[in-house]
This record gives C-alpha cells, sequence and structure tokens, in this order.
C-alpha cells in the first residue's frame, strides 16, 4: 500500500466521497462486530471511524484485527458518506468513513498506562507527566499547545507590525539577584566561577534600550529557583517589552492592543478598551487584592463608624492601633444555610492572615442573628443604611489594615465562587498602578523593592527616598485579568545617581552595586534614554484563555508541584568525572554514631 499520507483528517469531509486517500495516525479505539470492524484513527488534526467489512480480503481482516490503542498506522481507503442510521451527530466528521483497502502498522504499542482520552485526561496528575509523551495525545493537551502556538503567532505578528525588533538576550549570565535564587552553571573553563540562568532579562532589556533599539520584544524564557508551589514553574515563558522615550500611557496602549488583538485572533473576542484603572490602595480598600477579579462586586466597606458605635469591645480597639481598620462584606442572600461551621471555615482564613478571628452575623426574619449580632442588635437601621437587608451576611475583621483587606479578599474570592458570581468565560482587565515602590521586610529587618530595583519612583516623592522609603510611590503597574497578574513592568530609572540612591536603600552600597550591576551603570552615563516596558506570563495567559486553572496543562513538558521533571526523572547525579572536569567535590556529613 502507499503508506504516505495524502490528508490530514480534518482536510476529510463529505466532497471527497469516492476518492481515494491515505491517512497517518494512532488507532483511538476499536470496535469488532465479527464481520465488521471500526477502527477510530487519530492524528494532530482530528479523528475519524473507517470500516473493514465483510468484503475485505482474510488478510486484510486479520491485520485489522491485530490492532490495539495506541498502534501507529496509515489507512488507505475510499471516502464514503455513512448511512442515515449510522450518523453520529455529536461527533465531528460524523457523517462520514473511510471504507478500509488496506493497512500499514508502523509500530506497535504496549498497552497504555492510560486512556488516551478525547477530552481531559483522567489519570493523575504525576501519572500523566511520566508518560507525557501518551498525555499529550489527548484530546485537550492537542488543543491547548495549539492555542499556545497560535498566542505566540499572533504575539510575533503584533509586534513586527507595530515596529519591534525581536532580539535575544543571553541564558547564560552573570549572577544579579532580581528577588529570587538563580539557578547557577559553573563553568569548567573558569574554576570556582558561575554564570547564572535568568530570572528575567531586565537589565539587558534596558541595555538594549540604551543602544538605541527603541521597540524590543522577546519571547523570553526564564528561571527562578523557588520552594516548589502549585502555581509556579522553575522555568516559564514570558512575552517581554520594552520601549523608550515612552510615558505611563503609552506603554499601557500598546499593552491593552496587544491584549485586544490576540483575544481577538484566538478567541474572536472584542475587548472593551481602555481597561479599568485602579491604584494599590484602591485595589486593596475595595476587594482586598491587588489582583482584584473584577467579574463581580462584592466590595469591602469602611465599617469604622459602626464598630465605633457598637458594643463590641474588640473592634473599638483595633482602632485604636497603629494602621488599624475595621472593614466588611455585606454577602447579598447568603443567609439561608449559612452555619457556624461555614463561619469557622471562613475565620480560619482571617486566622491564617493573622487576624484574631471573623466576626460575623445574618439577617433573616427574626432580625439579627449570629456571633456579633448582640453587639450590634440597637444598630439595625444603621446597618440597613450599608446595604444590609434581610436574607444578607455580613462579615466582619479587625486589625492592620494590610491584613484585614488581604483577609477579606480571600474571603471574597471564596464566596464568590461558592455563590457562582462570575462566569468563567467573562473576562474583566484592570491596571494597577501607584504601588509602593519598597516594602519592609520583618524577617530580614530592611527595605526590599516592591517589584524589582530598577523602577523609576515617582518625581514627587524622589526627595523622600531615604527620609521616608514607605511613603514612595513607584512608577509601577500590573495588568491583571479575573483575579490573576497577567503583566507586571514600570517606567525605569535611567539615572546612575539615583539608582545607586535606590541600590542604597534596599542593601547594595556603591562598592557591592557596581560588582554586581556595574555593567548596567556604566551604560547610563552614555546617553541612556528614558525607557519602560512590561512582562505578561505566557504559561497563565494561554491558561485563562484556554479555561484551566493550572499552568502544567498548558506547558508541553513541566515540572510537577514539587519541581520534579517526571518525564526523565530530574534533577538527578551526574557522574564524578563531571563533577571533576567543574572543579565540584560534595562535603557530604559524616554518620552520626
Amino acid at each position: 500500500m502507499k503508506a504516505k499520507r495524502s490528508h490530514r483528517i480534518n482536510q476529510i469531509n463529505r466532497n471527497l466521497s469516492g476518492q481515494q486517500v491515505t491517512i497517518n495516525g494512532h488507532v483511538h479505539r476499536l470496535r469488532n462486530y465479527g464481520a465488521f470492524l471500526f477502527i477510530n484513527v487519530r492524528d494532530r488534526s482530528g479523528l475519524i471511524q473507517c470500516v473493514v467489512d465483510d468484503t475485505a480480503t482474510e488478510r486484510l481482516m486479520a491485520l485489522a484485527k491485530s490492532l490495539k490503542n495506541e498502534y501507529c498506522i496509515a489507512v488507505n481507503g475510499k471516502v464514503r458518506e455513512r448511512t442515515a442510521e449510522n450518523i453520529n451527530a455529536e461527533q465531528e466528521r460524523g457523517d462520514i468513513e473511510i471504507a478500509v483497502e488496506s493497512i500499514h502498522i508502523f509500530t506497535q504499542s504496549l498497552v497504555p498506562p492510560f486512556v488516551i482520552e478525547d477530552g481531559e485526561s483522567q489519570a493523575k496528575e504525576d501519572l500523566r507527566l511520566k508518560y507525557r509523551f501518551l498525555d499529550l495525545r489527548s484530546g485537550a493537551m492537542q488543543q491547548r499547545i495549539k492555542v499556545r502556538h497560535q498566542t505566540v503567532f499572533a504575539v510575533r505578528e503584533f509586534f513586527n507590525n507595530e515596529g519591534f525588533y525581536e532580539i535575544e538576550t543571553p541564558i547564560l549570565i552573570k549572577s544579579t539577584p532580581e528577588g529570587a535564587r538563580d539557578y547557577v552553571v559553573p563553568s569548567r573553563i573558569y574554576p570556582h566561577t558561575f554564570f547564572a540562568l535568568p530570572q528575567s532579562p531586565q537589565l539587558y532589556k534596558q541595555i538594549l534600550m540604551v543602544g538605541g533599539m527603541e521597540k524590543y520584544f522577546q519571547i523570553a524564557r526564564c528561571f527562578r529557583d523557588e520552594d516548589p508551589r502549585g502555581d509556579r514553574q522553575p522555568e516559564f515563558t514570558q512575552i517581554d517589552v520594552e520601549m523608550s522615550f515612552v510615558e505611563q500611557e503609552d506603554i499601557f496602549n500598546v499593552g491593552e492592543k496587544l491584549i485586544s488583538h490576540l483575544f481577538h485572533k484566538i478567541m474572536n473576542i472584542t475587548l472593551a478598551t481602555p481597561f479599568t484603572h485602579l491604584t494599590y490602595y484602591e485595589a486593596m480598600n475595595t476587594y482586598g487584592s491587588d489582583k482584584p477579579d473584577l467579574r463581580y462586586g462584592l466590595k469591602l466597606i469602611d465599617f469604622s463608624a459602626l464598630a465605633a458605635q457598637s458594643s463590641f469591645e474588640a473592634l473599638a480597639t483595633s482602632l485604636g492601633q497603629k494602621n488599624g481598620a475595621v472593614k466588611a462584606l455585606i454577602v447579598k442572600n447568603y443567609a439561608e444555610g449559612f452555619s457556624r461551621k461555614k463561619a469557622g471555615n471562613l475565620e480560619d482564613i482571617a486566622k491564617k492572615y493573622g487576624l484574631g478571628g471573623l466576626a460575623w452575623l445574618k439577617y433573616t426574619n427574626e432580625g439579627l442573628e449570629g456571633g456579633a449580632a448582640k453587639f450590634f442588635s440597637n444598630l439595625l437601621p444603621n446597618l440597613e443604611e450599608f446595604g444590609l437587608q434581610k436574607g444578607d451576611v455580613i462579615l466582619i475583621a479587625a486589625g492592620n489594615w494590610t491584613k484585614v483587606c488581604a483577609s477579606l479578599g480571600i474571603i471574597r474570592q471564596t464566596v464568590a465562587k461558592e455563590l457562582n458570581l462570575y462566569k468563567p468565560n467573562d473576562f474583566a482587565f484592570c491596571w494597577i498602578t501607584d504601588f509602593p515602590l519598597f516594602e519592609y521586610d520583618e524577617d530580614l529587618g530592611k527595605w526590599q523593592a516592591m517589584h524589582h530595583m530598577f523602577s523609576m519612583p515617582k518625581a514627587e516623592y524622589i526627595d523622600k527616598l531615604e527620609t521616608d522609603p514607605a511613603a514612595v510611590i513607584g512608577q509601577l503597574y500590573d495588568l491583571v485579568l479575573n483575579g490573576y497578574e497577567l503583566a507586571s513592568g514600570s517606567l525605569r530609572i535611567y539615572d546612575p545617581a539615583l539608582q545607586q540612591r535606590v541600590f542604597d536603600i534596599v542593601g547594595y552600597p556603591t562598592e557591592l552595586a557596581e560588582e554586581r550591576f556595574g555593567f548596567l551603570l556604566e551604560s547610563f552615563k552614555y546617553g541612556a534614554p528614558p525607557h519602560g516596558g512590561f512582562a505578561i506570563g505566557l504559561d497563565r495567559l494561554v491558561m485563562l484563555l484556554t479555561g484551566v486553572e493550572n499552568i502544567r496543562e498548558v506547558i508541553a513538558f513541566p515540572k510537577n508541584t514539587q519541581g520534579i521533571a517526571m518525564l526523565e526523572e530530574a534533577p538527578a547525579p551526574i557522574e564524578e568525572q563531571q563533577l571533576k572536569e567543574l572543579h565540584l567535590t560534595f562535603n557530604v556529613p559524616e554518620p552520626k554514631n
């Protein structure tokens, strides 16, 4: 037979009826009815039914019956329309089939450790990752990898049309701490020295701006040696962007045009622009998060006045503390079924965020009920002025403003998911601006950059850098989608003296800064332009485009939640000879007696 493919499966339709075709793919399912054998064959483009009927030779029928799931085969035959009673309206190409004339087996397959599904795999994740070469054959993974490809292609299309250059930056670089730990690579040629893998192309893209490139982008691979977390990967991909001679609004404009282009090309959705803008303070104070989900309301309210009027002493005490706050959530139509157990689960969230607890009450036909009801029994009219109605529940948190907002923000998300307050296919974008430039690390006892050390402070705060770092607002911004940080960026410092002032605050005095970042500071002395940019997490973007909640589902070969590559079983030891070549030895502790 001719084993070379003549058509992909998605190219076969009723118009080819009576024509000879050859398809290549894997056996997806087999149904043996004795005189008839049905073989569903799958390639990357789709699936089609092939039929070996009672006109087949003994040899062909025997060969067909020897097939097993996941055999890699070629099928040659004629396309024909199915009879009316055999049409499968729920299946693409359910109105046609291939009458098989010959079969060629390229390779056989062992029995797979799990079933290859048309849609989502039902196997456990670690098993899927170990046999990723099989998992990638599933319909869901095929579709998600396709969307990832389409997204990257559309990104390149957009930036080319906008006059950007795609420029590759190095993978082997000098270790320049950016917040997380570096992956380090020992040098064989220069003993006891190391390269690092980039956490981002940050310094190089800034130097590209000094180099007059003006508009740069890159589909950049990045690496961070962080403790395992379910929503992070040790290596990830970002859409990296930098521009010269721009202000914040210029960057927002490019970001919105890019996102609009992608959603139109990939999802056929027209987005409304400009996107909503919220300051960091507004986002935290109103939604309890610097990455708020705006698909639903459920806003935090300032409960200070009512707390002061109530007989609830713990709330009043919180108001008297430094940065003290009392805030609340009114959850509409939540009273029915709201039990002490449910209240306890929400209270656990508040305690996790460092609060003493969570006060609550519900408004029923009998009046106010719940743990805090007795403290507000004489304030019902005031509660109604806040919007409390019968059937509602009010959740109250008191303490440090940051902890109160953050805890209620998580409770807000929890309640919204429980009550189905949003549709998964809705998309609510928002720019978060005016982040603090610094945050104080209590454990380390020093100031750290909120985003990174190269972000420009707002001009009106520059004089406060040394005297009041907590008050300094940076020209920082995040793009948020449905409760996820999709992109992050800033306008950059391009004056070496100002950059050193920021370095000093975060613990890099002149000598150390010169050692770590001297090449960047040197470039600034040669006419650096004002510049800024952003980076979009490609993995997270594709995750949101495809409607999954796990970035491992949109990466061809991800690490598992423990940071292990299950397929090739890495990390793994290396040979003694390799260690010698790299001038490395291990200090193995003496066994304890």
